[in-house]
């Protein structure tokens, strides 16, 4: 997703060179269901790893893109993928043999003043044979450990991509619906203005009076409360995109514009390649299996070869004629260690099933992920337009009231349950389009955003 912050392909390429065989996927033993509960929505768009941009925003775009060339978390996550190409080079060592080499010279003075010299050089070399295969599953524990890394990259890039839409969505809902209240406490005033002038012509009384205040007192605290909420959203997506919030500011100012796409949920076996977060449990649970293999290929007998050669003179330009040559075998074998050796088994084997039931339970969330937002974008969109309906009604309610008031007609305390539901149906309604555009982020999200572990092992 992030291609900059991926390793460079020879970079790679070596710390792979060690492991000859293809990766063994683990099987998680879960009955997946066939199909999604909740049907899905009509497709309109398809499922690509720059999903944000289905949204119609080119400020969202830019938004997007700064966070990912900006954000600290993502950052820290390509740390950890060096750290763990790191330790994968140190874990691959032991596949190759030992050598160093020795070069030095002495001198000595003795009692009558005559001074010698000695020159010494030497080359060493020293092999664990891998006879039961420790060494290359650690080697293989390594590499899972690296690529279980650089899919937990993929998934902070994910979520933190997710939180940025969702956030600046959130930030136009709230102006938008900050703008909505202005406009309401503007309608009110308007009408306390008219019911003070009536109540000092006599035709309306104290009551209406104060009940219009307070009404418009109402609105006031609704007014600063939406702005307030506007202002911490804004706060939020600063961050997120890596900014200072001093002096940061988006130029939208509602969800207008904002589409809301649908996309094809696939069936839910597909989501074992498509969510990075689920490829790295099941990496991070290889790993674990690699280590087992560790401990119980600890307990057994090792073989290491050692050769040398080197050679010892007064006389530096002979340093290389009088070579002394060395070979030797070492095996050791475990005898007693206190139950150490066994000890380490034991608590890799505990390790292993600790990883397997929480991929097993990460398996079972991500289905539950999905369902929930097919859930919400169908809901939502069913109370969206009965909402809408109930606003155009609500709008016909408060233009009647207001006219037969007016002409004396009615009530003032019809035109303020008018008014008090027009606000509301206005509120639900922007409340329900910004709950359409998250659900839709949320279902991009718990997709995997058009990741594959494919795309991904390519990528790196």
């Amino acid at each position: 997703m992030i291609n900059r912050h991926t390793l460079t392909a020879p970079a790679l390429a070596l710390l792979l060179a060690a492991c000859t065989t293809a990766p063994e996927h683990i099987d998680a033993n879960l009955d997946l269901p066939d199909q999604w509960t909740v049907a899905q929505p009509h497709i309109t768009s398809s499922l690509d790893t720059a999903w944000w941009q289905q949204f119609g925003s080119e400020e969202l775009v830019g938004l997007v893109k700064a966070a990912q060339a900006n954000s600290y978390d993502l950052a820290a996550a390509v740390a950890r993928v060096q750290q763990a190409a790191a330790l994968a080079r140190i874990a691959g060592a032991p596949l190759l043999p030992i050598v160093s080499g020795t070069l030095t010279g002495a001198q000595e003075k003795i009692q009558n003043n005559t001074a010698t010299r000695e020159y010494t050089a030497g080359l060493t070399a020293s092999y664990e044979l891998d006879i039961w295969g420790k060494n290359s599953a650690g080697n293989a524990a390594s590499i899972a450990t690296l690529t279980a890394s650089q899919y937990e990259r993929e998934s902070v890039a994910l979520t933190l991509t997710a939180s940025v839409v969702s956030t600046y969505m959130q930030t136009l809902g709230l102006r938008e619906r900050a703008e909505i209240a202005y406009l309401n406490l503007d309608a009110s005033e308007r009408i306390l203005a008219l019911v003070v002038s009536r109540e000092r012509a006599g035709m309306a009384t104290s009551l209406e009076l104060a009940q219009q205040k307070g009404l418009v007192a109402s609105q006031r605290k609704n007014l600063a409360q939406r702005q307030q909420q506007a202002k911490d959203s804004l706060t939020a997506l600063a961050i997120l995109v890596g900014r200072t919030p001093q002096g940061f500011d988006i130029a939208g100012q509602s969800l207008t514009g904002i589409v809301a796409p649908n996309v094809a949920a696939g069936v839910p076996s597909d989501l074992l390649i498509r969510r990075p977060d689920l490829a790295q449990a099941e990496r991070t649970l290889a790993s674990a299996n690699a280590n087992v293999s560790v401990a119980r290929r600890a307990m057994l007998p090792q073989l290491t070869l050692t050769a040398g050669v080197g050679t010892e003179t007064t006389q530096w330009h002979d340093v290389l004629r009088a070579p002394i040559y060395s070979l030797a075998a070492g095996l050791v074998a475990p005898i007693f260690s206190g139950g150490r050796l066994s000890a380490y088994k034991d608590l890799a084997i505990a390790q292993r099933e600790e990883l397997l039931s929480q991929y097993r339970g990460a398996i079972v969330s991500a289905l539950g992920d999905v369902e929930m937002a097919l859930n919400a974008m169908v809901s939502v969109s069913v109370q969206r337009d009965a909402q809408f309906d109930a606003l155009v009604q609500a709008r016909e309610a408060v233009r009647l009231a207001e006219s037969r008031y007016r002409s004396g007609a009615e009530g003032l305390l019809t035109v303020l349950d008018t008014q008090r539901t027009l606000y509301t149906d206005q509120d639900l309604n922007a409340q329900l389009t910004l709950e359409q555009l998250q659900a839709s982020v949320d279902l991009f999200k718990a997709l995997g955003g058009g990741w594959q572990v494919a795309v991904a092992d390519n990528a790196s």
